[in-house]
C-alpha cells in the first residue's frame, strides 16, 4: 500500500506544476467554459486514471529508466514511435521552459520581486536535486505533493463558503475568460492529451522503480483518479470567485491571498514546489532520453539543458499556458490511442512468445 500512495502521490507531482497549482491550466481548460468545465473535469478524471495505470505499468513491465523502448513496443510501429518519442521529447524541453518561467511569475505576484529573480532560483534548485539518482527525485517529488492537495481542499471549501454571486452569474462571467479551445468536450480531453505527453516518460521512469506490476498500475490508478479530484475542486473554487481572480496569472494564489496574507505566503512556497517537481520531472526525463541516468555524460547534457529552458523560460508565462499546452494536446491524441491499445497489444504479444515456446 505504501508503495501504491508513493507512486501516486510522486505521478500526481509531475503532472501539476505550475499552471495546475497556480490554477491558470484550470481557468483555461475548465473554468472558460463555466458550469460545463465540471463535465470536462470528468471526462478529464475517467482518461487519467486509465491513462496513469497504464504508464506506471509499462515502466514497471520493462523495468526501464528511459520512455523510448516503452514507447516504440507499445506503438508497435517504428514510424509511429519516432513521433511519438519527439512529441515527448518537444514537451519535456517546453514544459520546463514553462516551470522555470511559472517561479518568476510566481515569486512576483506574490512578493513583487523581478521575474529573473524566480526564474534564477528555480533553476539552481532544479539544478541540485537533479544530480542525485533516480530513487531520490521519485520520493522528493511525491512528498511535495501531499501539502498542495491539503491547499486545493482548503481553497474548495473558502470559495463555496464566501461565494457571493449567483451561479448564474458566475457561469457568464467564467464565460468571458480567453481560453484558445473551442469547447469543454474537447478541452477535457485536450487536457488528458497534453498531461500525458507532459508526464509519460517520467510515469514510465517511476514505473521502472517498482518491480510489482500491479503495485505500478495501481499507483499510477490512484494518481489518476487524484488528480481528476483536484481538477474538480480546483475548478470550482475558480469559479466561485472568477470575479476577483479571473485575470491573474496565478488565481489560486489569489483566492489564498484574500483568505489570509500568512496563507498566501505559504501557498506561495507550495506553489513553488509543484512547480519544482513538474520542472525537474520534466529536465530529467529529458536528459535520460539522451544519456543514462547517472553517468557523466546525463549530469552534462541535463546541466546544459537547464541553462537552456532558463534562457527560453522569458517568453511569458501566461501566453506559454495559452498556446504551448493546447498544441501539445492536438499532438499528443497519437500517444493517447497507443496508450489505449497498449495493454491489448502487449498481452497479445506475450500470448505469442507463450506460444512459440510451447511449440519450441
Amino acid at each position: 500500500m505504501k508503495n501504491i500512495l508513493r507512486i501516486g502521490s510522486a505521478f500526481i507531482g509531475v503532472i501539476v506544476g505550475a499552471g495546475f497549482a497556480s490554477g491558470q491550466e484550470v481557468l483555461q481548460y475548465f473554468t472558460s467554459f463555466g458550469l460545463m468545465g465540471i463535465l470536462g473535469a470528468f471526462i478529464s478524471t475517467a482518461l487519467f486514471a486509465y491513462v496513469g495505470m497504464v504508464l506506471v505499468w509499462l515502466g514497471s513491465r520493462e523495468q526501464t529508466n528511459s520512455h523510448k523502448e516503452v514507447i516504440y513496443q507499445a506503438s508497435g510501429n517504428r514510424f509511429i514511435g519516432r513521433i511519438i518519442d519527439y512529441i515527448i521529447i518537444f514537451t519535456l524541453f517546453g514544459v520546463g521552459v514553462v516551470m522555470v518561467a511559472g517561479a518568476g511569475s510566481n515569486l512576483h505576484q506574490q512578493f513583487g520581486v523581478p521575474h529573473v529573480v524566480g526564474t534564477a532560483i528555480m533553476t539552481l534548485f532544479i539544478i541540485f536535486i537533479g544530480m542525485l539518482n533516480v530513487d531520490r527525485v521519485v520520493s522528493v517529488i511525491g512528498g511535495i505533493t501531499p501539502f498542495l492537495i491539503l491547499f486545493v481542499i482548503i481553497i474548495s471549501i473558502f470559495s463555496f463558503l464566501t461565494v457571493d454571486s449567483s451561479f448564474a452569474l458566475l457561469d457568464e462571467v467564467a464565460k468571458e475568460t480567453p481560453t484558445t479551445l473551442p469547447n469543454w468536450f474537447i478541452s477535457g480531453i485536450n487536457y488528458v492529451s497534453f498531461n500525458t505527453a507532459l508526464g509519460a516518460s517520467m510515469a514510465i521512469v517511476m514505473g521502472g522503480t517498482e518491480k510489482n506490476r500491479k503495485n505500478a498500475a495501481l499507483g499510477g490508478l490512484v494518481g489518476g483518479l487524484g488528480l481528476g479530484v483536484l481538477i474538480l475542486l480546483s475548478h470550482l473554487a475558480i469559479f466561485a470567485k472568477i470575479e476577483e481572480v479571473g485575470a491573474m496569472e496565478m488565481p489560486m494564489l489569489g483566492i489564498v491571498n484574500e483568505m489570509s496574507p500568512v496563507l498566501g505566503v505559504l501557498m506561495s512556497i507550495v506553489l513553488f514546489a509543484m512547480i519544482f517537481n513538474t520542472g525537474i520531472s520534466m529536465f530529467y526525463a529529458f536528459a535520460a532520453r539522451f544519456a543514462d541516468i547517472g553517468t557523466k555524460k546525463f549530469k552534462n547534457f541535463f546541466l546544459i539543458a537547464v541553462i537552456t529552458g532558463f534562457a527560453a523560460s522569458f517568453v511569458g508565462f501566461t501566453d506559454l499556458v495559452a498556446y504551448f499546452y493546447p498544441l501539445i494536446g492536438y499532438l499528443g491524441l497519437v500517444l493517447i490511442a497507443v496508450l489505449i491499445i497498449a495493454p491489448f497489444r502487449t498481452r497479445n504479444r506475450d500470448n505469442g512468445q507463450l506460444e512459440k515456446r510451447k511449440s519450441a
